[in-house]
């Protein structure tokens, strides 16, 4: 049985996988010959050549989402860079079948930058049958994620390095007590995560946080009730 048990759904992503792996090799050979693909984006070539890449997250890492939300039963979710909305998926289907048991609501905030991206975001969402659990914001995070109005339960981090202090200290109030964050690639790319684990490794702010062994690293951070001498 796979992890979704939902043989449509599979593989409509099986074939959405397929195509981000296919450009794979497009993707190293510009980085090889533009540079540190973790350099700033002054001139915006970077974006450009990005718009119409997937940069989807690995199959084993979004399955791993999506089992995590189940197993904590995750109504509200964040996810922070939905580019094709592969891992969106994953993550609305979580929050399907975590709803059907009693009747009740949930949804997948997604964040995305480029217009083309969220435009296919969108059709894979629709093609997929669950529109319903996705509220997807267009634009620059730190202007679509400062408006949330639930508790949230999970949090996917899968954007660039740069943002993503930006985006978890915009979620943060908002994280329940025993939220997880999963963050991509902070074994990979740990230094440049620098400001990222600062904020996450702030006493004050409760983290327990690991990095799971998947390709590039996975961090799994969890929110838990602050003790007792912190503020």
């Amino acid at each position: 049985m796979s992890v979704l048990n939902d043989p449509v759904l599979e593989r409509m992503l099986a074939r959405l996988h397929a195509r981000s792996s296919g450009q794979l090799d497009e993707m190293r050979s510009y980085f090889t010959n533009q540079g540190d693909e973790r350099q700033a984006d002054n001139d915006g070539r970077r974006r450009k050549f990005l718009s119409d890449k997937m940069v989807s997250l690995d199959r084993d890492k979004a399955e791993f989402c999506y089992q995590l939300c189940r197993a904590t039963n995750a109504r509200s979710i964040v996810e922070v860079g939905t580019s094709f909305g592969v891992s969106t998926l994953y993550l609305a289907a979580a929050i399907r079948d975590n709803v059907r048991s009693d009747h009740s609501s949930g949804r997948v905030i997604g964040t995305e930058y480029e217009p083309l991206k969220a435009a296919a975001a969108r059709k894979n969402v629709a093609e997929a049958g669950l529109s319903e659990f996705i509220e997807l914001r267009e634009g620059d995070l730190r202007e679509t994620l400062r408006r949330i109005d639930v508790k949230i339960d999970f949090v996917l981090v899968d954007i660039w390095i740069e943002m993503a202090r930006s985006a978890i200290e915009l979620i943060f109030p908002h994280l329940r007590s025993g939220a997880s964050v999963v963050c991509d690639n902070t074994g990979q790319f740990r230094s440049d995560y620098q400001d990222y684990f600062q904020f996450i490794h702030d006493p004050k702010h409760g983290f327990r946080t690991m990095t799971l062994p998947f390709e590039g690293g996975l961090e799994l951070s969890v929110k838990a009730e602050c003790t007792a001498g912190w503020k």
